[in-house]
């Protein structure tokens, strides 16, 4: 047996243990053999597995033969970095070990070449050979190439406690001050904690060990901080530099780095040279002005706070200072946070004595931001232009709502069968969708054998879908077609309204395998949501139709307009079509019909509809006369179901009085199903006149999600604000809910439209709201960024009815803390109820802003008290 045969079945049993020990006793004519014939061994190995498959489960015994046998450096560089050796999912390589004792017996200087190639191809601090190259480098001792992959991956095995300690490794004074300069370390280092045995502890014992060590370990977090970077960069030097707690007189000589952190670097970045910098008693004038013009200029309210102590502690200790202090204060005092300009103010009046008349001028100068209490206070100290009461900011122009727009004309039926095809997948378009199903009645009715014959040729691929029948090609699904029965592999339901048409096409040219089936694909219908109810019902008796041959010339349905409406005239028109033809309606296409018309009484066409001779003719007849559905009414409550829920739901409650009409009725029970609803972007338009109804069954799709959005689209949203019918609770909860949404900030615009049409239910919607962030449905920070964005558009009004309505809700028991955001929503409540104008007292916030304390909930509930009852002129 050859050297190669030996080796080749070591290889196929996997063995990297034996290919190793037997490659250390190959001579070299041997070792020359199993290169000649490893790499075209691979090409065998492929062929044995799938063409997606890759080699990984061989990689450990593949990588010890060309370790063994390749001749140059280069060619074993490459061999051990070949991507058929791994896939997305391998874990690093467990081989190292291994792999360097083969190479042992190569000449120093070509381990020397490989450790340095090896290097350079790292790409990641998580590349799967950085252990090996590595290992190499500190056995070769050559001289670390200035690559960042390999400092950041020197960085992560300290970090994991991978041995050697870092005390011990002898890469550590090469790699200890690349450590803040090479990309990605501080990216590798994230998730490193302040446990026993982390890089953190290890760099703090060496700094404690070695004076030196501890001074070069600052000076580069310092650097590094100076580079700049994101705050998940900077995370681990920050840990790092208040591990080491560096004392007073080792800030000193780098407070100039220190300060020119202080304007742009990241929040805990700046947060730290900022507390370090309050620490120093021995800063230039100008030094401590920079430093607070710096923070007091940022946008994080914890670091203007702290510049505000900071600037206050040394002003009480050098008096003297006071005088350089207006300008920093007035940075303060147009902070978009009341809380921190009414500290601004505070300190600006007990230094106003001597901050000077050129201070003065600059603080009344900065006056013109500051809410009206505020302002008050500040006019009694500096005087200049006496502040207006009539809201929070003087010279507020809210923009006009937008205008109420027409709702447009539907497009007409599709007129063709190629028109069709492309629509009978599945879509979320409904327009579309209702185009369709008019068009395939009416041209069925008008030519049954050429629409057959038409539809015939674009089947084969739907047809074999729909019922698992599988043919070769088309001529042989032609000459089955007669009289084709079984071949049904099971009988599956039918649960999306495309599956029916493409259904009813079949049975139309011959295709469905057997008559009257649809009665078995029916779903249970005890589970559906109602309108994913009159959905199939709808989809389902058109195919019924076309089986017994009693397809109408029209469908009643068909929206005339946009927002789902039905003429009352057109509806009668269309009924005449039918009579004049000896036809009848669809069941639930008439049932539909009667939905969607206009809530406007048509006394014409109810006249017409009362000459119509049929019984469906005289049932229009006297809904069109007076005898339609009533307002349903819609209570909204919530429930834990406790089935894979993490979180209460909404329970909507439908009821309205009976009609007789199956389907009709259907749609109005005490508690409809939950569950996940297809298409339910197609709702609104089933309900137009109804949109309490249709926002119902929304707010049931709120909890359900598809491909990681919620279900619920700001689109059905619009679709509801467009609708007909008085909104009630469901309107304000499925439109409070998408408002609590950071990803749909076009709730907002629907709002304005509503707002502007003058049917936006505010107090429903501030109490759903209410709710829905009690229930931690949504965030209340996000909640008043988008009803701050809708004030400021002109809806401030209607904002503070909304807002009004929550707070009771949302304000917190003695005792208890606040929510998070609680006093940014309660100063929007200001906001809002200033520039409309708002009186009157909210017993809540009177209570709460007699409570003892200065936390910013409590000042602002004391402005909004204040305001709220304050007289007058």
């Amino acid at each position: 047996m050859s050297a190669w045969e030996e080796i080749r079945g070591l290889i196929d049993r996997r063995d990297a243990d034996a290919v190793a020990a037997r490659i250390a006793g190959l001579d070299e004519e041997a070792r020359k053999e199993v290169a000649g014939h490893l790499p075209g061994y691979l090409k065998t190995l492929r062929g044995r597995r799938e063409s997606w498959q890759r080699l990984d489960d061989h990689a450990e015994v593949l990588r010890a033969a060309g370790a063994g046998v390749l001749p140059g450096a280069a060619a074993v560089a490459t061999w051990l970095n070949r991507r058929d050796f791994t896939n997305s999912w391998s874990p690093p390589y467990g081989d190292t070990g291994r792999i360097m004792r083969i190479l042992a017996a190569r000449p120093a200087e070509w381990r020397a070449d490989l450790a340095g190639r090896l290097v350079l191809r790292l790409r990641t601090a998580e590349d799967r050979g950085m252990e090996l190259a590595l290992a190499l480098l500190r056995a070769t001792g050559i001289e670390v190439p200035a690559h960042d992959p390999v400092v950041a991956g020197w960085a992560s095995a300290a970090a994991a406690s991978a041995p050697p300690a870092p005390h011990e490794d002898p890469l550590l004074d090469v790699m200890l001050p690349r450590l803040f300069e090479a990309q990605g370390v501080g990216r590798a280092l994230r998730w490193e904690s302040d446990s026993a045995g982390s890089l953190t502890v290890a760099l703090s014992a060496l700094a404690a060990a070695d004076g030196a060590r501890r001074s070069e370990l600052l000076r580069g977090c310092v650097r590094r901080f100076l580079l700049g970077g994101s705050v998940t960069e900077l995370r681990f030097f920050v840990r790092l530099h208040e591990a080491l707690d560096p004392a007073p007189h080792e800030i000193e000589p780098r407070a100039r780095d220190y300060l020119r952190l202080l304007p742009a670097a990241p929040g805990p970045v700046a947060e730290l040279a900022l507390r370090h910098l309050r620490g120093l008693d021995g800063l230039d004038p100008l030094d401590l002005l920079e430093g607070w013009e710096a923070v007091l200029f940022r946008p994080e309210r914890k670091l203007v706070r702290a510049g505000l102590t900071w600037l206050d502690r040394r002003v009480r200790l050098s008096p003297d200072l006071a005088s350089s202090i207006a300008g920093p204060l007035a940075l303060a005092l147009a902070a978009d946070s009341a809380e921190l300009q009414e500290r601004a103010l505070t300190l600006a009046t007990k230094h106003a004595a001597l901050i000077g008349d050129e201070g003065r001028a600059v603080i009344r100068d900065a006056l013109g931001t500051l809410p009206p209490d505020l302002g008050r206070r500040a006019f009694a100290v500096f005087g200049g232009e006496e502040p207006a009461g009539a809201g929070p900011r003087d010279g507020f122009d809210p923009p006009a709502l937008p205008r109420p727009d027409t709702p447009r004309r539907m497009p007409e039926p599709i007129g063709s069968v190629a028109e069709m095809v492309p629509l009978l997948d599945d879509s979320d378009d409904w327009q579309a969708w209702e185009r369709l199903l008019a068009g395939f009645v009416a041209l069925t009715h008008r030519d049954r054998e050429g629409t057959a014959a038409a539809f015939k040729i674009h089947l084969l691929g739907r047809y074999e879908s729909l019922y698992g029948v599988h043919y070769r090609d088309r001529e042989d699904m032609a000459a089955a077609l007669p009289g084709r029965h079984g071949h049904l592999h099971g009988v599956h339901r039918w649960n999306r309204v495309h599956q029916w048409l493409i259904g009813a096409a079949c049975s139309l040219t011959g295709i469905a395998p057997e008559r009257g089936s649809w009665k078995s694909r029916l779903p249970d219908t005890r589970r559906l949501p109602p309108p994913r109810l009159l959905l199939l019902h709808r989809a389902a008796e058109i195919q019924m139709a076309v089986e017994q041959d009693v397809v109408p010339p029209l469908l009643l349905a068909t929206p005339t307009l946009t927002t789902g409406h039905v003429e009352a005239a057109e509806l009668v028109t269309r009924l005449e079509v039918i009579e004049a033809a000896g036809a009848k309606p669809l069941a639930a296409d008439l049932q539909q019909a009667l939905l969607r018309l206009p809530r406007e009484r048509d006394a014409e066409a109810a006249e017409r509809a009362g000459r119509l001779s049929s019984a469906d003719g005289r049932l229009v007849a006297r809904w069109l006369s007076g005898a339609r559905l009533a307002d349903p009414v819609v209570e909204m409550g919530w429930s834990y179901p406790g089935y894979g829920y993490g979180e209460v739901i909404p329970v909507p409650s439908v009821r309205a009085q009976a009609t007789g009409l199956p389907l009709v009725d259907r749609m109005f029970v005490d508690s409809p199903r939950q569950g996940g609803g297809i298409q339910p972007a197609w709702w609104p338009s089933m309900f137009p006149s109804h949109r309490e109804v249709a926002a119902a069954y929304l707010s049931q799709q709120l909890q359900h999600e598809q491909w990681h959005h919620m279900a619920v689209r700001p689109g059905q949203l619009r679709e509801l604000a467009r609708l007909d019918g008085p909104p009630g609770t469901a309107v304000a909860l499925v439109l409070a809910r998408l408002l609590g949404n950071p990803d749909t900030p076009e709730a907002v615009d629907v709002l304005l439209t509503m707002a502007g049409r003058g049917d936006l239910p505010a107090a429903e919607l501030g109490g759903q709201a209410a709710a829905l962030v009690g229930h931690d449905q949504i965030k209340l920070v996000h909640l008043t960024a988008a009803l701050e964005s809708a004030s400021r558009q002109g809806a401030h009004k209607e904002v503070w009815t909304a807002v009004a309505a929550a707070l009771p809700s949302l304000l917190p028991q003695a005792g208890h803390r606040p929510r998070h955001g609680l006093a940014d929503f309660v100063a929007l409540a200001t906001t809002a109820a200033a520039w409309c104008g708002a009186r009157g007292a909210i017993p809540e916030i009177e209570a709460l802003a007699a409570r003892k304390g200065s936390s910013g909930l409590l000042r602002e509930a004391r402005r909004l008290h204040g305001l709220l009852t304050a007289k007058e002129g």
